[in-house]
């Protein structure tokens, strides 16, 4: 394999696991509560009085294997605090999927639009179309 493509692997592993943990409607509110303060495993599951704690922390291992949270351990306790980080190759990802898909709807709107702009410009004054949604009059002497 090569470098570049064992690269587009490894990247391509992570936006995986990312799309993976997010997912989840309640790994993304774990997320979103972790998202401004680091907040302790029990307190997140505390959040969650319908999901036994072990569910809980597979969730928060899902997320941290993705690398959409940090630990930090302090005794007993480990406080989980939302990376950033974690969202910049999907969001990568689909900026180039948004990008490419903006390019060719650009370029068709292109197609349709600028051969009508060319024959309306190349029009005679006796031929002129009245505006869009004009009433036509048909038959009465223009002025």
């Amino acid at each position: 394999m090569t470098a570049a493509k064992h690269l587009d692997s490894t990247a391509g592993d992570s936006v995986d696991r990312v799309a993976h943990a997010l997912a989840d409607s309640t790994r993304r509110s774990i997320l979103r509560l972790v998202r401004d303060a680091d907040i302790a495993a029990g307190d997140i599951a505390a959040e969650f009085p319908r999901i036994s704690r072990p569910a809980v922390s597979q969730h928060l291992r899902v997320l941290r294997d993705a690398g959409l949270v940090d630990i930090r351990t302090a005794g007993k306790h480990r406080f989980y605090l939302a990376n950033a980080s974690g969202l910049v190759e999907i969001r990568q990802y689909l900026d180039e999927m948004w990008a490419d898909n903006l390019q060719r709807l650009k370029l068709a709107a292109e197609r349709t639009e600028w051969p009508d702009r060319a024959r309306r410009t190349n029009q005679t004054p006796s031929k002129k179309r009245a505006p869009r949604g004009a009433p036509r009059r048909r038959g009465a002497a223009q002025p």
